[in-house]
Formats: C-alpha cells, sequence, structure tokens
C-alpha cells in the first residue's frame, strides 16, 4: 500500500474520531451507546476493536477513491478487497460477540465475495486456449 493512501486513512479516521463527541450527543441519548456496551458485556477493548474493524472497512472505500481518481476511471485496487477481508473479519467478530444477529450475517456474507475475488486476483494465469 502507498504511503498517500495511510496518510488519508489515518486523517480521514483522526478527523472521524475527533467529531465523535460532537455528534454523539445529538445522534443518542447520553450514555446509550456506553450502556449498550456494558449490556453485551463489552469492554472498551472489544468497542477498540471494532473501531479498528469499521477502521479497516471505511479505508477499503478511500483506497478506491484514490485509485479511481488517479487513473480518472473506475478502479477497484487489490487493497480494497483485502482491506473488505480484513475489516469484514473483525467486524463480523465484534457482532458475534456482541450478540448482533444482522451485523454478524451482514458481515459473514460478505466474506465469500471479499475471498472469492482475491482468489481470482492470486491465481496464477492459465494458458491461452486452456480451460
Amino acid at each position: 500500500m502507498k504511503p498517500i493512501y495511510i496518510v488519508i486513512f489515518v486523517a480521514g479516521l483522526a478527523a472521524g474520531l475527533a467529531l465523535i463527541p460532537f455528534v454523539a450527543h445529538t445522534a443518542v441519548a447520553p450514555g446509550a451507546v456506553q450502556a449498550d456496551a456494558q449490556k453485551a458485556g463489552l469492554s472498551t477493548g472489544w468497542i477498540a476493536f471494532g473501531f479498528l474493524g469499521q477502521a479497516l472497512f471505511t479505508g477499503r472505500m478511500l483506497a478506491q477513491w484514490i485509485s479511481t481518481e488517479r487513473k480518472r476511471r473506475s478502479v477497484v485496487p487489490v487493497a480494497f478487497w483485502w482491506l473488505s477481508l480484513f475489516g469484514g473479519i473483525i467486524l463480523a467478530i465484534y457482532f458475534l460477540r456482541r450478540g448482533d444477529p444482522v451485523g454478524s450475517v451482514g458481515q459473514l456474507a460478505g466474506l465469500v465475495v471479499y475471498a472469492r475475488n482475491l482468489a481470482l486476483i492470486l491465481k496464477p494465469p492459465t494458458a491461452a486456449g486452456s480451460s
């Protein structure tokens, strides 16, 4: 992954995290996120793990956007599929731990697509005309 991707990803993540205190109180009742996490038995470490998964998953869109802008046409870089796979795995684990069936199924279904695309990308090319 090129350094510019990392810089943009980190800057976006930092900006997003910095905005949480300003938008969290308007989106949900005060303490609701903390109470929800406590009901699910999630420690701060688990919540950080979930944020890591979400950051990777969001990073895939940044990688795709940057590649598209550079080529001036729609491009899906290999980094998109890797970030999708690792972000999806982490989010699936987080949702399973949290006991969230909707999030779990949503992430687990996508993992098949991400893994299949990576398998096709990493597959050695076959000789022309052979099947």
